[in-house]
């Protein structure tokens, strides 16, 4: 029967959830789970409600990316009022753009200096009251600051744009219920130094620099650690530029070849299936052409950058071009170069921010748009853990009557399943005891997905981390407990 090692929960991560490894007798890895051990209820307590409440209901499922299920569901909701997804004015689209692309770069900046530099500077296997942001601010000063300015200028913005920093009302069915002043404006573009988008861009470039620098000096551990092939998905610019907010369905394989062709995402249950497993609460989704077993699929800053052909600002093209001549134009499989292609898109975020800002549109004072009036709709956009699915149905007193959605976690919930397999193989097949760095590097892998686990469930409370060790007979053999 073997052991079973349990990580509960797994940390640094929006959210909850548990790890499990199956060993054999021999202790070599049999099987490892990733399980999301609480409900979310969304998609049916939203029923009944009517379908103009959904952008700033929704937005409820999670503190950290508030800001995208608000633009999802309101996307959505375009389509019903009529004047969606492509007729919104110009100032609603770009006041939303504004906010969205301020949500990028502020949750980018997040992960990046908050729960992923520990590991980075302090090593896998630090001590794990090493690893964490307090220990980082107090050894690496100027960075800690870097991280929570660079997180403050995106908060700034969605409060300029959404009303708020955290669950804002700024997007309505078919627009925007504000512009951005010439003030607000102002404060961005002049604002005293560090807040301003100057700074922002140059920031973001050394936070690139930063890691490219770790990769360097590191580069087995890059490359090898947890890489596999896979597909990936994601939107894409009709013209087949990265587009965090609207575009079009492109996947690819492992070997870059097309397999979903810049479909339009109001089918995109013609394409896309969800399987259901009794050990997690998370769905997995799958290309439904390919199966279950074949068609499982990468979302996130690794699959943007291998579905798109190009990144319409020059600083970011320029990085990407350096990205793409490393793996000699192919798909991008490493799973550590997440944090490469996320910080290549934060440089990204804060260059079309800067466009924005610049843009005359964002003072202008046609808001919304109106339309012929529809039953059902459809709102996709990038995420900044992935691509994320929004879809209503209104057809009897504008209650909802259903909701669908398909969030950025869940379309990884495969990959991450895949990447804590191979660590586990790596790092704990044949080891008889518990060693704290080997069970971290499992959350390593998992924490380059970014996973935002109270999007995908709803959480209450706060569970303490037990590993727990147990021979074949299920005898508890070693247990640790913070």
């Amino acid at each position: 029967m073997g052991q079973k090692l349990t990580i509960e929960p797994v940390t640094r991560v929006e959210g909850h959830g548990k790890v499990t490894i199956h060993l054999d007798d021999d202790n070599n890895v049999v099987q490892t789970r990733l399980h999301i051990v609480e409900f979310r209820g969304f998609e049916r307590f939203i029923q009944g409600r009517p379908y103009w409440e959904a952008p700033v209901l929704v937005q409820r499922l999670c503190g950290i990316c508030p800001v995208s299920h608000h633009l999802a569901a309101a996307k959505a909701l375009d389509v019903i009022v009529g004047a969606g997804p492509d007729g919104l004015t110009p100032t609603g689209e770009k006041m939303r753009r504004l906010m969205h692309y301020g949500q990028m770069f502020q949750s980018h900046a997040l992960h990046f200096f908050h729960l992923v530099s520990p590991d980075l500077l302090f090593g896998i296997d630090a001590r794990p009251e090493k690893r964490n942001v307090i220990e980082v601010a107090k050894e690496f000063t100027e960075l800690a600051v870097q991280g929570v300015m660079m997180r403050k200028f995106g908060q700034e913005i969605i409060r300029a744009t959404a009303g708020k920093k955290i669950h804002g009302t700024g997007a309505i069915p078919g627009g925007i219920n504000k512009n951005l002043s010439s003030e607000e404006r102002d404060f961005f573009v002049k604002g005293k130094d560090p807040l301003n988008i100057d700074k922002m861009i140059e920031w973001s470039k050394d936070a690139l620099n930063l890691f490219k620098g770790y990769h360097n000096e590191n580069r087995e551990l890059v490359d090898t650690f947890a890489a596999f092939p896979s597909n990936h998905l994601s939107l894409v610019r009709k013209d087949g530029a990265l587009d965090f907010y609207h575009g079009v369905i492109r996947a690819v394989d492992e070997k870059g070849d097309k397999i979903l062709h810049d479909i339009d995402y109001q089918h995109y249950l013609d394409y896309i299936g969800e399987e259901v497993k009794s050990w997690s609460y998370m769905k997995f989704p799958f290309l439904k052409s390919l199966g279950t077993k074949d068609g499982w699929y990468r979302v996130g800053p690794l699959a943007r950058l291998n579905t798109c052909d190009f990144i319409p600002s020059p600083l970011a093209q320029k990085e990407f071009e350096e990205f793409k001549a490393y793996t000699n134009g192919k798909p991008n499989n490493m799973s550590m170069h997440m944090h490469w292609a996320r910080l290549i898109e934060t440089l990204h975020a804060a260059e079309v921010m800067k466009d924005l800002l610049n843009d005359a549109d964002l003072q202008g004072r046609d808001l919304v748009a109106k339309g012929k009036k529809g039953s059902e709709g459809v709102g996709v956009l990038e995420e900044t853990r992935g691509t994320l699915f929004h879809h209503y149905r209104s057809e009897k007193n504008d209650l909802i009557s259903m909701c669908n959605l398909i969030v950025s976690t869940t379309n990884n919930n495969e990959p991450m399943n895949k990447a804590v397999r191979q660590v586990a193989d790596a790092m704990i097949s044949g080891q008889k005891s518990i060693r704290e760095g080997m069970l971290n590097a499992v959350e390593v892998a998992i924490r380059a997905y970014d996973p935002c686990l109270s999007c995908a469930t709803h959480a209450l409370g706060k569970m303490p981390l037990e590993i727990s060790l147990f021979d074949k007979n299920e005898n508890l053999l070693d247990q640790k407990t913070n």
